[in-house]
């Protein structure tokens, strides 16, 4: 059977407190690329090689996520969540960091990515948002095309 977008993502078999789930969900990501820039510890995932939307602290036990957040939204999922801090070496007003420990649910987690995606894409220019098929990228479907279980 098959779904379309952010629905189809949310009932796919990923474990995100694994690295190889959350680095394959990561990087079906609309323009998503996964690099080293700051070392072997950390993945950063952008969205054309420009802009960051996720950083995976992958050698951690449990894994960390770095997102970027709405300033209120932040302050709000960490005073209800204890996995989720402010941004760990992040301008801490703008970016959480979601420790992935099983303790948050699944669809919380898969948000919280989709938005921070969002966020990058409204960031980016006219001319880029128009290559990521935008306002379809930003709005609802990040992934910019159906996505099959793997």
């Amino acid at each position: 059977m098959r779904l379309s977008g952010y629905r189809q993502l949310m009932e796919l078999a990923f474990d995100l407190t694994q690295t190889r789930d959350v680095r394959r969900f990561l990087c079906q990501m609309t323009a998503a690329s996964e690099d080293m820039p700051f070392g072997p510890d950390a993945l950063v995932y952008k969205i054309l090689e420009k802009r960051m939307f996720a950083l995976l602290m992958w050698n951690r036990d449990p894994l960390a996520l770095n997102l970027k957040c709405d300033p209120n939204q932040a302050l709000i999922l960490r005073e209800q969540y204890a996995a989720i801090a402010p941004g760990y070496h992040m301008n801490k007003q703008h970016w959480n960091t979601v420790t992935l420990d099983a303790s948050l649910p699944d669809a919380l987690v898969i948000s919280m990515i989709h938005n921070s995606y969002t966020l990058v894409v409204n960031q980016l220019s006219k001319k880029d948002q128009k290559l990521l098929g935008y306002p379809t990228a930003a709005m609802g479907n990040p992934y910019g095309r159906e996505v099959n279980s793997i």
